[in-house]
Parts: C-alpha cells; sequence; structure tokens
C-alpha cells in the first residue's frame, strides 16, 4: 500500500483538497492499492478559518496537526519544516501532495524533497509575474523541485514547459476548487446578515481585501474604500474582514455609510453571498475562479493576475490598485456593459477524480523511483 500525504495549511488550501480526498476515499473503498495521510500544518489556527471549513466541506479530522500557529514568514516556514521533517522520520510517506501557493505548500514540499520523498503540486504553473507577493514565491519554489504537475490551464502547462518541466510529468486537470463549488452549490446558504442588512439578489455588493498593496498604507485603504462606497451608488456593500486588514481598519475612524464589515464568513455563506451579488470588488485570486463559474462580474484591484483565464474567458477584470479606475469600471457594470463571460476548459467538477486516478498509476508503476 502506497501512502500520500496531503498537505494543507491555510484555508484556500481545504476547498483544494476536498475533492481530492473524496476521490482518495472513493479508490480506497476499491480496495486500491493507495492510501493517505491528511497532515493539517495549522497555518490558519482560527477556527472560522479552517475548522468550519473541514466540517462544512466534509473534510476528516486530520490524521496530524503539526499546530505551528502564527509568526512571521520565516517562522512559519521553519516549524512547519521541523515539524513536517518530524513526521516523515516517524513514518515515511511514499509521497507528498501540495496544493496552491501558501507558506505551507512550499514549506512541506522542501521538507519531502530533501528526503528524496517525491512531491505532487496541485495547481502548479500559475505566474503572475509580482516578486512582491510571498505567493509567487512559494509557487516557484515548489514547481521547481516538484515531480509532478497538475494544472489548471494550459497557460499554466506553458509556464512549467518555458520552466523546464518534463512534458510527461505536466498534467491538465481542471480546478479543484471549482469541484468544491459544483459539488456544494445546492448547499450554499446565507449567513444570519442576510436577513438583519435586508439583502436582496443582485442589489449588493461583496468586496474582500487582504494584499499588502491594498490594505498596509492607512490613507490608500480610505481612499479606495471612499471609491469603493461612491461608485457603488449607495447599495449595501458586504465586507468580509480579513485578519490582515483588519488591523489596518482599525486605524480608519470613519467608514463609508454603506460599506457594512462583517467576520469572515465560512464557506457556504460566503459563496450564498457571492453567487447573489451584483458583483465582486476583490484582491483575491481564488475568488475570481469563483465568480467566473457563477457567472458574477468581478474587478480585481491588482495590477496582475496568475488566473489570466478568468479574464479571457470569465467575468473577472483586472482594474490595477488606484482608486479612481473604480468609477468608470462601475460605470459600466451599471450601465449593463459587463462581459457575460464563460467557464474554462475542464472545470467541470472532476478535478479531483482526475488527480487521484493519476496518482494511482503513477505510484503502481514507480515511475517516480
Amino acid at each position: 500500500m502506497k501512502l500520500v500525504d496531503v498537505i494543507a495549511g491555510a484555508r484556500p488550501n481545504f476547498m483544494k483538497i476536498a475533492p481530492i480526498i473524496r476521490a482518495l476515499e472513493s479508490r480506497g473503498k476499491a480496495n486500491a492499492h493507495i492510501d493517505y495521510r491528511l497532515v493539517h500544518t495549522g497555518q490558519h489556527y482560527d477556527a472560522r478559518m479552517s475548522g468550519e471549513f473541514f466540517t462544512q466541506l466534509g473534510i476528516p479530522e486530520p490524521h496530524v496537526n503539526l499546530e505551528v500557529g502564527s509568526g512571521t514568514q520565516a517562522e512559519q516556514t521553519a516549524a512547519i519544516m521541523v515539524r513536517y521533517e518530524n513526521l516523515l522520520l516517524e513514518r515515511r510517506s511514499d509521497m507528498c501532495l501540495v496544493v496552491g501557493d501558501v507558506t505551507s505548500t512550499m514549506a512541506c514540499a522542501i521538507t519531502a524533497r530533501k528526503l528524496c520523498i517525491p512531491v505532487a503540486h496541485v495547481e502548479a504553473g500559475i505566474r503572475s509575474g509580482d516578486w512582491t507577493m510571498p505567493e509567487e514565491v512559494n509557487r516557484v519554489v515548489t514547481d521547481s523541485i516538484s515531480n509532478l504537475f497538475f494544472t489548471t490551464s494550459t497557460i499554466a502547462n506553458d509556464n512549467l514547459r518555458r520552466a523546464g518541466a518534463p512534458e510527461a510529468a505536466i498534467h491538465f486537470v481542471g480546478n479543484t476548487m471549482i469541484d468544491t463549488l459544483l459539488v456544494n452549490l445546492d448547499r450554499l446558504r446565507p449567513p444570519a446578515l442576510w436577513e438583519d442588512m435586508g439583502l436582496k439578489p443582485g442589489s449588493y455588493f461583496v468586496v474582500t481585501l487582504h494584499r499588502p498593496a491594498n490594505v498596509d498604507e492607512t490613507n490608500g485603504l480610505i481612499e479606495l474604500l471612499q471609491a469603493i462606497a461612491k461608485g457603488t451608488r449607495g447599495l449595501p456593500v458586504v465586507f468580509p474582514v480579513h485578519p490582515r486588514t483588519a488591523k489596518a481598519l482599525r486605524e480608519i475612524a470613519d467608514i463609508p455609510a454603506n460599506i457594512y464589515l462583517v467576520e469572515s464568513q465560512p464557506y457556504l455563506e460566503f459563496n450564498y453571498l457571492v453567487k447573489n451579488a451584483k458583483a465582486v470588488i476583490t484582491d483575491s485570486g481564488g475568488i475570481t475562479e469563483e465568480t467566473t463559474v457563477l457567472g458574477i462580474p468581478c474587478m480585481t484591484l491588482r495590477d496582475s493576475t496568475e488566473r489570466p483565464e478568468t479574464i479571457s474567458v470569465g467575468t473577472n477584470e483586472l482594474i490595477g490598485t488606484d482608486p479612481a479606475a473604480l468609477k468608470p469600471a462601475l460605470d459600466r457594470l451599471f450601465a449593463g456593459e459587463w462581459k457575460s463571460g464563460g467557464v474554462p476548459e475542464k472545470w467541470d467538477g472532476r478535478t479531483g477524480e482526475r488527480i487521484v486516478a493519476i496518482l494511482a498509476d503513477v505510484m503502481q508503476v514507480n515511475l517516480l523511483e
């Protein structure tokens, strides 16, 4: 029996591992030769950011929780590597499967490879070209040492080829984030604030902000909030606040009246808000994927994106970080001139199955040894 470590550490990971675990469980019931160990690094240790997601998405209790907690980038990376190495020395796995681009992704990939354990990277090959983002460093480092690459787009395939990845190791499988969204569409439910705020479908906006360029400088954040408030023409703006952003917001005395600051929402409630919004304004990459599939207009407050297919195919547009750019975009939205968009290839809800089928084949014939 071959053992795969499935690594999860932060909120974006949880949506990505759920379909893979479902597929592993299904294959296990068929007496396959592959087993898994779910390793939670504890990078996101708050229950709302972690525990509720596991419960809502049907992810089983982790076999191991490394409980690294908070810290700087270096402190978290070091703690994850030390604790994951100890786990591997106690019981070695045959494969380390990492997802996305968070600190846990890079740290566990490095640790496994130093112990000569193959690494499979889900969501490999995406690039923003923005080296001010810690995630870009994590992506490039992880891909540089991985053995198997599971990609969300043909663009990611091309990025990997240019970086020298072997063609046989690149597998265009689709998007596990979308697997999770599609399987949960009928389960989405309104949060308590829905009734409290008197929200109606198509009559409010959702905003998420957490990138340093948008939230770390108080005056810039004030200008951005004022531009959002004015451009949305008095409609309610629901703003689930990321912990990083909360620190900056505490320095702002006057939040515009139509912007409602709320706690980070669990998965089912948050995506209910997205699905019924008039539009989403964000600096998150993952949300642009979900809005694309849901057909919701999305404005990304960044100068680059690692998910260009959400623009070329989907409903997303890059607005940039200048608050003045928001008004023209919102004017087009209110004029009914926003693009309708479509769904990228293989974003069909079956990505987890494809990944596990490839893993099982590769590990059965020992192609990575």
